[in-house]
């Protein structure tokens, strides 16, 4: 039988069915479970064969602990990170060499994802991204003026990843840029080109999350 499909015993033989996960309150998986009988099944086990499509659902709640689930015999953590103060390890994962996305919004509120580097600045509560001024990401953080947009960066490897969430906004002031462009030449190794159209895209953290 396929993955997710169950049978069941009913009068002389097995009737399948489909496991499906649907959404259950805070702290439960919800496992809900429809069983499709075949009228003929029905039939040879009631003696009705007026019965065709009869469903039995069941839902079965399981405790969660909150920030950890088994996943194939492992514990997966998904955490939230203060991203001011994160812990050692989460830290150490944006020290690595990563390749990273931003997701700002265009004009009409749909997401723009590409790829950039990034470095994380705990002690200032700042993500920062280079780019030129007339880039595409650039323009869409502008949109939102003094208030800051909100983006966010996301980074992965293998079964990790890591998500910080802010406001941006856009710098043009050649001091900032050029400790934008030192900060990403300590974590990945070489220094950006020479480009007077440079700015920072500054992001102002008020979220981190991630899963390792």
């Amino acid at each position: 039988m396929g993955g997710g499909e169950v049978g069941v015993p009913l009068g002389h033989g097995t009737v399948a069915g489909r496991v499906d996960r649907v959404p259950a309150p805070v702290g439960q998986l919800g496992v809900h479970v429809r069983v499709s009988l075949l009228a003929s099944a029905v039939a040879s086990a009631v003696g009705n064969s007026d019965l065709g499509n009869v469903h039995k659902v069941e839902s079965i709640p399981l405790k969660v602990e909150r920030g950890a689930f088994p996943l194939d015999s492992r514990t997966v953590s998904i955490y939230r990170v203060d991203p001011g103060e994160p812990d050692d390890a989460y830290l150490a994962f944006w020290r690595e060499r990563h390749l990273c996305t931003l997701t700002t919004l265009r004009a009409d509120g749909s997401p723009h994802v590409v790829p950039v580097g990034v470095t994380y600045d705990p002690e200032a509560r700042l993500a920062r991204v280079i780019t030129r001024t007339g880039s595409a990401k650039a323009r869409h953080v502008r949109l939102a003026g003094d208030a800051g947009a909100r983006v966010a960066v996301c980074q992965v490897a293998g079964g990790r990843w890591a998500t910080l969430e802010g406001l941006a906004r856009v710098h043009e002031d050649r001091e900032r840029v050029a400790d934008a462009e030192r900060r990403y030449a300590e974590r990945y190794g070489r220094q950006p080109q020479p480009n007077p159209l440079r700015v920072v895209i500054e992001i102002e953290l008020t979220g981190a999350l991630g899963r390792g």
